[in-house]
């Protein structure tokens, strides 16, 4: 009786398309690059001015010698998050540089001045978006610093075990 053993075949998603990426995302990064990828990635992904995410994270990663996609698609899976943080980060943004009407900043009246008053638009949210890029730099840093140090020996154990398990082989 042969006990031929064959090698399971994993899903097409899996080799087209999930191995390919995880490939990609690891190839070349040291444990120490790839944490600092993520911890910026999702810094950058949490800016609240909406359409700099993919300019600021790929000048970053390329000014670092970072992965430029693993920044990028981190970066882009915090979209939802930024957008539920962005009208709070706004009206705290408001209130700190004093801006009158910033607690008025709600989506309906986003839609309204978008629609109706471009100046009265202009004036409320410039003060509100300096504000808040200004809490998301102070907020950021502690980020960015927490995640970095949270990674790094979750990511260089794994790196450890990566190359033990080539080593058997």
């Amino acid at each position: 009786m042969s006990s031929v053993i064959t090698p399971t075949r994993s899903g097409f998603f899996r080799r087209r398309v999930l191995e390919p990426l995880l490939s990609q995302l690891r190839q070349g990064l040291s444990p120490t690059q790839l944490a600092l990828t993520i911890a910026l990635g999702t810094a950058f992904g949490l800016v609240p001015l909406l359409g700099v995410t993919s300019v600021l994270g790929t000048a970053v990663a390329v000014w670092l010698r970072l992965n430029v996609g693993a920044m990028l698609l981190i970066s882009h899976l915090l979209s939802p998050v930024q957008l539920l943080l962005l009208l709070p980060l706004l009206r705290q943004g408001a209130s700190l540089l004093g801006e009158p009407g910033g607690s008025q900043i709600t989506l309906a009246r986003v839609q309204y001045l978008l629609s109706h008053d471009w100046a009265a638009a202009l004036q409320l949210f410039w003060r509100a978006e300096v504000g808040a890029l200004i809490l998301w730099l102070l907020g950021s840093v502690p980020v960015v610093l927490v995640l970095y140090a949270g990674l790094l020996p979750v990511l260089r154990g794994v790196a450890r075990r990566q190359a033990a398990a080539q080593a058997a082989e």
